[in-house]
Order: C-alpha cells, then structure tokens, then sequence
C-alpha cells in the first residue's frame, strides 16, 4: 500500500538508513563523525580540576578513604624528619666532643632500656655494675666486708647484661651490681642505686667491726652453676673442671723427644 504524501514527509527520518540505528556501536559511529555531538557531550563532563564548581557537593566528589589519610599522615611524617635531617642534623656539629674513655675516677658502668619513645614499665630501670677492685675500699678487710653486705649482688664474674669487659685486674675481687625499678622516674631510681651503694662504701669501711671471722657466703654462684648445668654443677667439681695440669707429672706418658734427651744425657 502506497503512503500518502504527508505520512512519508513525517516517517522520513525513520525510513533513512543513516539515521535508523539498530544497535548502540551504528549509534556510536554515528555520533562520533559528527562534531557539534562531541562538543556537546565534553561540555557535560565537568572538569575535575574545578574546585569552584557545585558538583564537588556531589556523592561522586566525597573525601578520600581512611587508608588514603594514613598515607599522607606517613608522607608527612617522612617530610618532618627529612627536613630535620637537612636543616637541623648540622647545628649539632658545635656540640661535638672528642670520646674519652673513663678513668679510675668513673668506675660505674650505669644500663639503661630503652623502647624507642614508646612508653614501657622498664623504660624507668637503671642498673649500676662496677668491679670490687676499682671501689674506694682502704684494705682487704673492707673488700672481704663489703662482699659480706653486698650479698647475692656480689659475683665473680662480670654479668653477661651489663656492658662490661672481662679484666683480669678488675677481676680479683668479683663484680657488684644494684639495680632500682621502684620510682616511677628514671633519675629517681638511678638516684636511690647510688645512694645505696656509697652507705655500703661507707659502712664496709667502717673498721669497728670487720667481720673478718665470717665466711663469705657463695650459695648464690653454686645455685648459678647448677642452673647453667655445663658440667660444673657436679658434686665436688667446683669451679674449674679437670684438665691435665690437674695430674702428677709423674702419671703423664713422657714424650718421644723428652726420652731420646733423658737417653742422650746418661
């Protein structure tokens, strides 16, 4: 059946195959040759750099997430110290002090722990080792008074914690080591482990009683060997285990060289 005229003047755009698009990509092609659509559609986008525009106010424009806040907390902290390290890191030149190793005037070693700035129940601990030797002690009456007072924080042998070198010389008379964790501040407890060792300097030097008929008192380094259980712990092994200097020469074989010189010599 053949239109009239006025119904195929109004189906005319329909009809044409340009304009009759079947799928969305034939719509796209469309549009995409014509230029006047493609201004028009890059005029609706909203320029994301426009922090005059309303459309901030939006739910697409909202604050960035927690993580993204941590990240630039952690930037700005790396920032803080780098500038530190740049402008502030030199001006401790002018404190500069050549080391000097103490002398016999500064015989304590005092240990401290530390947590990196995080606050800790032992971060306010402070422990005071010095070897008997180098104290201020007149004879050996005051030295053999002195371990009687000091106890179990007497020991032959330097602690393993407390930063001390092994010496012979300062290791005639054992070591001492007092520590203090009762006050809440750390000068505090450093204050109360020096006082308590000048009373002991004090009262060992004191000669109205040496309390030289007292033996000393070694439990506490037996039960320490018996706890480390390397052997010493026997009974009747003491200290020193048995080597070949313990036997009578005359028990030990005699060496080849020492024969053919004995033999020589008669």
């Amino acid at each position: 059946m053949a239109l009239t005229g006025s119904c195929r003047a109004a189906l005319t755009p329909v009809l044409r195959v340009g304009r009759f698009h079947t799928c969305a990509i034939t719509r796209a092609r469309a549009e995409r040759s014509n230029p006047a659509v493609i201004k028009d559609r890059r005029a609706q986008i909203a320029n994301p750099l426009d922090l005059d525009g309303e459309d901030l106010r939006g739910p697409q424009q909202e604050d960035i997430t927690a993580a993204g806040h941590l990240v630039f907390q952690q930037q700005r902290q790396l920032l803080y110290y780098l500038r530190l390290i740049e402008h502030e890191m030199p001006k401790f030149v002018a404190y500069r002090k050549p080391f000097s190793p103490p002398g016999p005037s500064m015989p304590l070693v005092i240990r401290s722990i530390s947590y990196g700035g995080e606050a800790h129940p032992a971060a306010a601990k402070r422990t005071i080792v010095v070897p008997v030797a180098r104290l201020p002690l007149k004879d050996a009456a005051a030295i053999h008074k002195f371990k009687l007072l000091a106890g179990p924080r007497w020991s032959l042998d330097a602690p393993r914690d407390a930063g001390v070198m092994q010496d012979d010389a300062e290791r005639e008379h054992g070591y001492f080591k007092i520590s203090c964790e009762e006050f809440p501040k750390a000068a505090m407890n450093l204050k109360w482990a020096s006082d308590t060792l000048d009373r002991l300097l004090a009262e060992a030097n004191n000669a109205d009683d040496s309390f030289a008929d007292v033996p000393l008192d070694t439990r506490h380094l037996e039960a320490k060997v018996r706890k480390a259980k390397r052997g010493n712990h026997v009974y009747g092994r003491g200290r020193a285990q048995p080597s070949i200097r313990d036997f009578p020469k005359e028990w030990l074989p005699v060496s080849k060289l020492e024969s053919a010189s004995a033999i020589a010599s008669t």
